[in-house]
C-alpha cells in the first residue's frame, strides 16, 4: 500500500508546472491557467494589470481575468502586475507630475522635466530613477529608452547645453 501511495505522489510531481508571479516561483498541477487564478495565486489586486513577460523583440502580453495560458511550454512563465495607469503620480525633479501610461520614455520624460525637448548636439540630458517597479527598480535611461513607471516612482534629469 505505502508503495503505491509513493507511486502515485511521484506521478503527480511529473505533473507540476513552474511559474513566476513578480519574482516568486509557484507552482500549479494544470496544463492551463487563467488570469484571475494567477491574480489569486499571487495575491494581485483587482486593480493591477497583469502581464506574460515575452522576450524581446516583442511586447509583453497583457493577461485579462479570462485569458488563459499553457504552462507546458518549454520554459516557465513569468508574470508581473502593474499599477492601472491612471492614478500614477512620478516625480520628476522633486515635482510630482501626473502621468497615464504604463511607461515612459527618455524623450518624453526630459519635456515633462523642462517643457520641450531640444534634439541638439550641443545638448545633453541625463536621467536617473529610482524607486521604480520590479521589470526596472533603478537605473539611468538614455536617448530612445523607454521603462515601466509606478506611482512615486522618482526621475532625476538633468539638461546641459555646450554650445
Amino acid at each position: 500500500m505505502k508503495e503505491n501511495e509513493k507511486n502515485q505522489n511521484q506521478e503527480q510531481e511529473k505533473h507540476v508546472l513552474q511559474l513566476i508571479i513578480n519574482n516568486q516561483h509557484y507552482k500549479w498541477h494544470q496544463e492551463y491557467i487563467i488570469g484571475s487564478e494567477i491574480r489569486t495565486l499571487g495575491e494581485i489586486s483587482a486593480e493591477d494589470d497583469i502581464f506574460l513577460a515575452i522576450k524581446k523583440p516583442w511586447e509583453d502580453e497583457p493577461i485579462m481575468n479570462d485569458t488563459k495560458v499553457n504552462l507546458a511550454r518549454p520554459e516557465i512563465e513569468h508574470f508581473y502586475s502593474l499599477e492601472k495607469p491612471g492614478d500614477i503620480v512620478i516625480i520628476v525633479n522633486g515635482t510630482p507630475k501626473k502621468w497615464d501610461k504604463k511607461k515612459i520614455s527618455f524623450k518624453e520624460l526630459i519635456i515633462l522635466a523642462y517643457g520641450n525637448y531640444i534634439d541638439s548636439p550641443t545638448m545633453v540630458y541625463a536621467v536617473a530613477y529610482e524607486d521604480g517597479p520590479k521589470q526596472n527598480p533603478e537605473g539611468s535611461m538614455i536617448k530612445d529608452s523607454i521603462v515601466f513607471v509606478k506611482t512615486n516612482m522618482i526621475f532625476h534629469a538633468t539638461a546641459t547645453d555646450k554650445s
